[in-house]
């Protein structure tokens, strides 16, 4: 018997079946549960247990992670009498790594707190690759002593683990993360189109960018994207669009001005009202195609 703390993950995606089987792998017993039978049977098959509903799955974890889309998946999965909150146990922590507002992370922890559970928010970036080479940066909210407790768990899903402030915390600065990332892909587009229209060779081009300072984790990811109009998605336009959401209105909140992530939010808005949602953000390249003037 494994002297690990048992875990019970919620929503295996595009990231967390991958994430949860690198769990597997470090030896963790993992329950999980999802919609998608074909997400259980994968589960299933790299070693993990797959459980009937959340209830069946949080009831004897010390441990539960959570990965779903967006803050009305958590708080379905969390609240009301078949949620997370009703049937785990008292004292289990309760890790969501969704990406999320801020004050559905801060109104959950509180929610948890009056039933003896413990929370965490530990967001991710890094992507399906991130993923699944387990190289994630996680950034968290949350209380020291938990975040202690969780860091073995983290480290077998990500290299760059930071506990980053009081519940909430996490998501603001993957708030922060998601505006970056869109900013740099967005300038990454406009630069393959404006040096494609010249007739440079692009993969030379792209090659001696990323080796400068206009290098790039995000160019370095998506650089196959764009040579090869590769939009399989690592993640969606449809979820980036939420996330600039999150970051808009927060930055509203407390008055910060984002002139540039104003403008990035709404090509990605356009990109995903022409259809284009359920492709990887990288995209955004079809977005700046499209305004000058290729037929796609």
């Amino acid at each position: 018997m494994s002297n690990l703390p048992k875990i019970a993950w919620i929503g295996l995606g595009i990231m967390g079946s991958p994430m949860s089987e690198n769990l597997i792998k470090a030896g963790y017993d993992v329950t999980g549960f999802t919609l998608e039978q074909d997400k259980l049977d994968r589960l299933a098959a790299a070693g993990g247990t797959v459980a009937g509903s959340i209830a069946e799955a949080v009831k004897d974890a010390d441990v539960v992670i959570t990965m779903v889309p967006a803050s009305p998946q958590v708080e379905a999965i969390s609240y009301g009498p078949d949620g997370i909150l009703e049937n785990a146990r008292s004292g289990a922590l309760l890790i969501d790594m969704s990406s999320i507002t801020p004050q559905t992370s801060v109104d959950l922890a509180k929610a948890a707190k009056d039933k003896g559970i413990r929370v965490l928010d530990a967001p991710v970036s890094g992507g399906e690759a991130g993923a699944i080479e387990a190289v994630l940066s996680i950034m968290v909210g949350g209380e020291q002593a938990d975040f202690d407790a969780a860091k073995p768990i983290l480290e077998a899903l990500g290299k760059t683990i930071v506990l980053c402030g009081p519940h909430g915390s996490g998501q603001t600065v993957k708030a922060a993360n998601q505006l970056i990332v869109a900013v740099n892909i967005q300038a990454c587009a406009e630069a393959v189109v404006f040096l494609e229209k010249s007739g440079v060779d692009l993969k030379a081009a792209l090659d001696v960018l990323n080796g400068g300072l206009a290098g790039s984790t995000v160019l370095t990811r998506k650089k196959d994207n764009f040579l090869q109009r590769d939009f399989k998605p690592g993640f969606r336009i449809d979820l980036h669009h939420k996330d600039m959401g999150i970051v808009t209105d927060a930055a509203r909140n407390v008055g910060a001005a984002l002139p540039v992530g104003a403008v990035v939010a709404q090509l990605v808005a356009s990109l995903r009202a022409q259809g284009d949602g359920g492709l990887d953000h990288s995209a955004l390249l079809r977005a700046v195609e499209r305004l000058s003037g290729a037929q796609i």
